[in-house]
């Protein structure tokens, strides 16, 4: 697992298309809610100008490039929709749980989703016993993905030197975010929303050290 690097002291996992196969269904929730607003923006849209980002990145594109500040309770009614959802239709990435289960090496969650959302997720799929509470989110720092605070933040709670990290990422801005923050990253491309794309040409043009399509992949040196 070494990749030209040194094993790394801490494995950062993104959650949204990487534990959980979650990018389908939130960007189906966004559009559907900004339908009801009267705004209309397409699923494969909304997985083009918001993967991986915050929530806030939806507030400011439509404030700051489009000129028009979102409904008051917009947030609350995407939030809402999003938990009903996954709590319905959530299913893990195929051999998440097993990779977890072998690891060895200290791991923690850096997402850009909310904490409630993360916790959510990680419950209905089970995985959320290999966290505990080691999750980090967009909420706890100033600037969200790609600017490196996010994963800055994590290797820092959990005492690593990022320069001996490793992120698990399935977005561009994660990926931009992990090279800026000094640490080494692989792409997954393995959830729902890369089956119409070449996520291996998007991440690896981003960046990413290392680009893989199955979590039974993950120990490939």
């Amino acid at each position: 697992m070494d990749h030209g690097r040194p094993k790394p002291d801490l494995i950062i996992f993104d959650c949204d298309g990487v534990l959980v196969d979650s990018e389908l269904l939130s960007c189906r929730c966004l559009s559907e809610v900004l339908a009801e607003f009267g705004l209309q923006l397409s699923v494969e849209q909304a997985l083009e100008l918001f993967l991986g980002r915050s929530t806030k990145a939806i507030e400011q594109y439509y404030r700051d490039l489009l000129g028009q500040a979102l409904p008051d309770d917009f947030l609350a009614r995407l939030r809402a929709r999003v938990l009903e959802t996954f709590a319905e239709a959530l299913q893990p990435i195929p051999g998440a749980g097993a990779v977890l289960s072998k690891l060895q090496t200290p791991r923690c969650v850096a997402s850009s989703s909310d904490l409630d959302r993360v916790s959510l997720s990680l419950d209905v799929t089970g995985l959320a016993p290999h966290f505990g509470d080691r999750l980090y989110t967009a909420q706890m720092v100033r600037h969200g993905k790609p600017a490196p605070d996010l994963f800055l933040h994590a290797a820092g709670r959990m005492q690593a030197d990022p320069a001996r990290t490793l992120v698990i990422e399935d977005s561009v801005s994660g990926v931009q975010a992990a090279r800026a923050a000094g640490m080494m990253v692989w792409g997954f491309v393995g959830g729902a929303h890369y089956r119409a794309r070449d996520g291996r040409a998007i991440l690896s043009a981003a960046g990413a050290d290392r680009v893989f399509a199955h979590m039974s992949d993950f120990w490939e040196a």
